[in-house]
């Protein structure tokens, strides 16, 4: 899927060692978590923010970041639930934006 354009990773780094990230599938505007994990304290919260400063574009206010549910770790972040006829009502203005300019671009 990463090959295909589908699938992104947000990695975060400490002294040349992966301790963290996270990786979804974005369709458009929507990105949708599919896994985060940690090896050092937060390396997954830190990922999360960076993903959220990837997806700021002209576009941000219409974007949808799903991370599939809310957990005491998410809700520190600002993560909510939002009911399932709500989340649908609201997948039709992303699906229909471009892909942010970090998931088009290979910058290193």
């Amino acid at each position: 899927l990463h090959q295909l354009g589908w699938a992104h990773s947000v990695e975060t780094w400490r002294d040349g060692e992966l301790v963290g990230g996270l990786y979804g599938v974005a369709i458009g505007g929507l990105f949708a978590g599919e896994s985060m994990f940690a090896r050092a304290t937060d390396a997954s919260k830190v990922a999360l923010v960076h993903l959220v400063d990837l997806l700021r574009d002209e576009h941000a206010a219409q974007r949808l970041l799903d991370t599939q549910w809310q957990t005491p770790h998410l809700a520190t972040l600002g993560v909510v639930e939002v009911p399932r006829a709500e989340y649908l009502a609201r997948l039709e203005v992303p699906l229909a934006l471009p892909l942010p300019t970090a998931f088009t671009t290979t910058a290193g």
